[in-house]
Order: structure tokens, then C-alpha cells, then sequence
């Protein structure tokens, strides 16, 4: 396994728990002789570091391995920035689930020696390019590790659009709005409106549907290399907006169409040997323990 010379550490600015942690890893990587190099907001936190201090995209660029300390939002957020420069990511979780960031506080030093002594696995997750057309010309664009959803904007009001997978039209529909989700995403926001949990290994996408005004309509789960296009009717009396990773909001007027699909670039995620995706879920969704030993 590789072994890391170049650290980067970015997390979540305004949360004590991250600072404490990055103290300790500063500490830790810098005892080991490894260069380690601080996003800028991180920076600002930690007055008198010492450290190398660079944007994250230079950290991208820079750096063989990032740490990212915080929640599965500072995850996603990492991913979008990271993806295209290649560089390993590992997480450290400072959240309330973390699906992303698996090690723990207390368990930091302990599993980081591991990962820097070249004992770790690796796993390589897609992200999502989406791109808003109007009258056929490109007008927004936003890339999504989790998903991409797409809302009427507003409580209780139903939009009209049609769904076309690899440009076959597979239905009409109204409703709240349309989850397309990655494996990644398939324990956030589509977990929630029924989707199904999807392994992180698989090449897939899953669509589903939010509050469809049909008892038939249900998740889909189609091959990753699909390209989703969805169409907004001309009779939409609101505005539909589309999310990526509850981020880059971009609005849509009747008419307009969203194409998504996988993006070229993919994260390389970095965790130590136990990692257990079921364990995992055992312990965030408190699935049952063993009957039987």
C-alpha cells in the first residue's frame, strides 16, 4: 500500500469538536515528520499552527492524502472539490451519523497509524454532473456525491415533468419532486422518501419519486452509466428548483430540462481494515444485533 508523505486537513469551520481534533492531528502528523498543510478557514481557527496554508483545490493538487474532519456534509463537500485532482480522502467523524467519516475521535491516533503505515482499504465512489438546459442552451450546472433532487421549492405544491433514462421516456409524472441518488447517497435523502439501500460497490443510480399522486410509481434502480433527463410541462404554474447535495440551487421556468450523469472523475476513499459497510448500518439505522452467536 502507498504511504503518505503530504497531509491535507480540512473540516468544518465553527465547531469546537473539529478544532480539538485538529489540534490533535496536527500534533500527531507532525511528530511523524509528515508535511502537513491547512485549508485556509481551518487556518483561522488555529491561530500560531505553524503549518502550510492553502486553498483546497491547491490542497488537491499538493497534497497525496486529505484528512477531512467534520460531518458527512463536510464529506460531501470535500468530495465535490477533491474528486477531479485524484487525491485519497479519509474522514474523521465530528457529526451527529457518519456514513462518510468513519473513524472516530477517541479511536483517531489508534486507526491513523494504521492508514499512514499502509494498512487501510481503498474504495472509488461516483459523483453526479447536472446541467439545466433552456430553449437547448446550458444555463446552470452543479455536481452532487449524494444526489440530485429535484422540488417543486415550495410545502405541499406538485410539479409536472416527464423522465427519460438513456433517452427512452419512461414515464410522466406528478408530484413533490424526483431524488436521483448515488449509492453514496442512498442512506441520506432518498433513505428517507423510500429508496433503497444501495452497497457502495455497485454501479448504480436509484430514482425516487417524492409523494408521486400514484400508488404505482416507485424507486427505480438503473445501471450508473445512465443519463437521467428530466423535462418540465409547460403547465407548471411554480418554479421547480434543483438541488446537488442540497447545494448549487439552480431554478427552473416550464419548459426547461435537467440532464444528469456520472461524473469522469471519481473519489477514492481511504478507511481503515475493519471497515464494515453493514456494521455501519447496523449502528446508524439500529438494525438488530446477532441472534445467534
Amino acid at each position: 500500500m502507498e504511504k503518505f508523505r503530504n497531509v491535507g486537513l480540512i473540516g468544518r469551520a465553527g465547531s469546537q469538536e473539529v478544532i480539538d481534533s485538529l489540534i490533535v492531528l496536527k500534533r500527531y502528523l507532525v511528530a511523524r515528520g509528515l508535511t502537513v498543510v491547512l485549508e485556509q478557514e481551518m487556518a483561522e481557527v488555529l491561530p500560531e499552527h505553524g503549518l502550510q496554508v492553502s486553498t483546497r483545490e491547491c490542497i488537491g493538487e499538493m497534497c497525496d492524502l486529505v484528512i477531512v474532519v467534520g460531518g458527512d456534509g463536510s464529506m460531501l463537500g470535500a468530495a465535490r472539490s477533491l474528486a477531479r485532482f485524484s487525491v485519497p480522502v479519509l474522514g474523521i467523524n465530528r457529526g451527529r451519523l457518519g456514513f462518510l467519516t468513519d473513524i472516530l475521535p477517541h479511536e483517531l491516533e489508534w486507526k491513523l497509524t494504521e492508514v499512514l503505515d499502509g494498512n487501510y482499504t481503498t474504495e472509488r465512489r461516483f459523483l453526479l454532473d447536472t446541467i439545466m438546459y433552456r430553449n437547448g442552451e446550458p444555463i446552470g450546472e452543479g455536481s452532487a456525491f449524494n444526489d440530485v433532487v429535484v422540488s417543486s421549492g415550495e410545502a405541499a405544491r406538485m410539479i409536472e415533468f416527464e423522465t427519460y433514462i438513456n433517452d427512452q421516456f419512461v414515464y410522466s409524472q406528478r408530484s413533490d419532486g424526483l431524488i436521483v441518488s448515488t449509492p453514496t447517497g442512498s442512506t441520506a435523502y432518498s433513505l428517507s422518501g423510500g429508496g433503497p439501500i444501495m452497497h457502495p460497490d455497485l454501479d448504480a443510480l436509484v430514482l425516487v419519486p417524492m409523494f408521486p399522486h400514484t400508488l404505482t410509481s416507485r424507486p427505480i434502480v438503473v445501471n450508473g452509466n445512465s443519463e437521467i433527463k428530466i423535462v418540465f410541462g409547460m403547465e407548471n404554474q411554480i418554479f421547480p428548483v434543483v438541488t446537488c447535495d442540497g447545494h448549487d440551487k439552480i431554478e427552473a421556468e416550464p419548459g426547461d430540462s435537467v440532464t444528469i450523469k456520472k461524473k469522469p472523475h471519481e473519489l477514492t476513499m481511504i478507511h481503515p481494515l475493519d471497515h464494515n459497510f453493514y456494521a455501519i448500518c447496523r449502528d446508524k439505522l439500529q438494525w438488530g444485533n446477532r441472534l445467534f452467536e
